[in-house]
């Protein structure tokens, strides 16, 4: 009996009689490496055969084979080729309709006595595998740590095509998984009711995912979930300066508001106005029915009773259109008397507006403001053209930062980073106070003089308008004082200033 023997029956598909010259091999020798490598790919070829969930048992009891062989470590191609049949049936398994994780266990526990090539496509194949069904399965911390993210490839790294569309990587993923489950916690009765975090864990996964952050700024959640875990542990000083990168990226989705909210549970008023900034984002009402309930409470706290009905009114028919359940808290509110003598309104939008800037400087604290002069309004687009200074000029959407602005406010306005043919985007924007100083207005005073035909007139180098000569029948050499712009004339090619406001 020879190595070369059994496997020319395996190829030429007699497993029967290969398996049968293997294991008499064995008997006669367990110990010689050719016999253990000939029996070894026997079993290999029974596990290409029963890797589907309905021959499991088959399958499990080849692995068991392959594990008691004790191949040595240098045997990668054995156990390489053992990772996509293993891979294989994890996945076949984790697509049933219940999930058998008495099952997912077993295999793993075979699957860590192997000896893989790491990293290498094979191996990221069984992380892919055991990955799939991680949401409900209590040994995936185990399994992770042992697979360990260090052997991730660099392909790893880079975001998939699914359907013509982009989706995370699977290293985002592993990442994203793994802060999932340390925040989840462990069970400490039969129900989940009470659940301990491993503080231990999060400390020593917190470094790993600061250097994926690091290198891999394009991914959006890390940073997430870094802040999820820094108020895990109750490291309230680092948790702001870890959420906020992500926080800016995702600051119109309702959620990041809610974690900022979370994160300053100790600050009553910016928590507050970080409700405010989540209810007031586009978002599904079915999305906002517990942050509602959040706020109404915080509202009934502060007596701010019509505001608190006007949301748990939102709360009532979201739940009574979908036959949700009414949450008792909800039932024992509608029964108190300052509910029932309560106003409701349509809605709290002017409670959440007034409320905005302060949630929102929280983001933009680091970019400092710049002072500009509103030059043109067009109120049916929410357009406005602003200058700063001869460098510095442009336009912008003013729609929900700005409340009827006029040409000459000043402005305390964040860029989100440099124009684009003249078009900027704004972070923050507020009117600022009109006797603050701006390179682009400045007050003038002095005779004006109209020209002949008594249309425009200038007060030394300011430029008066038609308009305004004609509202107001200057005179010429009439002593007038106002505000003036910097503006741009673009027939002459040149930089002046015009008169914004009348006479004071």
């Amino acid at each position: 009996m020879s190595f070369k023997e059994i496997k020319e029956l395996r190829q030429a598909g007699k497993l029967d009689e290969a398996l049968q010259m293997a294991n008499q091999a064995l008997e006669l020798d367990s110990e010689n490496i050719w016999n253990k490598r000939a029996a070894a790919w026997v079993y290999y070829d029974y596990l290409k055969k029963y890797a589907q969930p309905e021959q499991y048992e088959a399958f499990k009891g080849y692995l068991i084979k392959i594990s008691e062989l004790q191949l040595p470590e240098d045997e990668k191609m054995v156990f390489d080729n053992c990772a996509w049949q293993i891979g294989s049936l994890v996945f076949s398994l984790q697509k049933t309709e219940q999930v058998d994780f008495v099952k997912i266990n077993e295999l793993f526990d075979l699957t860590r006595t192997f000896h893989f090539t790491k990293p290498s496509e094979a191996y990221s194949f069984i992380y892919k595998a055991f990955h799939k069904g991680y949401q409900n399965w209590s040994g995936y911390l185990t399994f992770a740590d042992w697979w360990n993210f260090d052997n991730l490839l660099s392909q790893d790294f880079i975001k998939e095509d699914f359907n013509g569309k982009k989706i995370m990587s699977i290293a985002e993923q592993a990442y994203i998984a793994y802060a999932k489950k340390l925040l989840e916690g462990t069970p400490l009765d039969p129900f989940g009711q009470q659940k301990v975090i491993d503080k231990d864990k999060i400390q020593s996964f917190l470094p790993k995912l600061d250097y994926l952050i690091e290198k891999q700024p394009d991914y959006q959640y890390p940073p997430y979930f870094k802040a999820k875990l820094l108020l895990a542990l109750g490291n309230d000083g680092n948790v702001l300066s870890a959420f906020l990168p992500f926080a800016k990226q995702k600051r119109n989705d309702f959620w990041v508001w809610e974690l900022m909210a979370e994160i300053f549970l100790e600050n009553k008023d910016i928590q507050f106005a970080c409700y405010c900034k989540a209810l007031s984002l586009k978002t599904p009402e079915d999305f906002l029915i517990k942050l509602r309930q959040s706020f109404a409470e915080i509202l009934i706290q502060k007596s701010m009773f019509n505001e608190a009905k006007t949301e748990i009114q939102k709360v009532i028919s979201t739940r009574e259109k979908h036959q949700w359940k009414i949450p008792n808290q909800i039932m024992q509110w509608t029964e108190m008397e300052w509910y029932k003598s309560a106003i409701s309104k349509r809605d709290n939008a002017d409670l959440y507006l007034s409320h905005l800037k302060q949630a929102e400087e929280i983001l933009f604290q680091d970019i400092p403001e710049e002072v500009i002069v509103v030059e043109f309004v067009n109120e049916n687009k929410n357009m406005l053209s602003f200058v700063k200074d001869k460098q510095k000029h442009g336009f912008f959407n003013y729609a929900g930062k700005l409340i009827k602005p006029q040409i000459g406010d000043l402005l305390k306005v964040r860029f989100n980073g440099a124009g684009q043919d003249g078009f900027y985007k704004v972070l923050s924007a507020e009117k600022a106070d009109p006797n603050l100083t701006a390179d682009a207005k400045k007050s003038f005073e002095g005779e004006i003089k109209i020209n002949e035909e008594g249309k425009f007139g200038f007060v030394d180098d300011v430029f008066v308008e038609p308009s305004i000569v004609s509202k107001l029948n200057l005179q010429n050499s009439q002593s007038v004082c106002g505000r003036a712009i910097l503006s741009f004339n673009k027939k002459k090619g040149q930089w002046g200033w015009k008169m914004v406001n009348f006479p004071h």
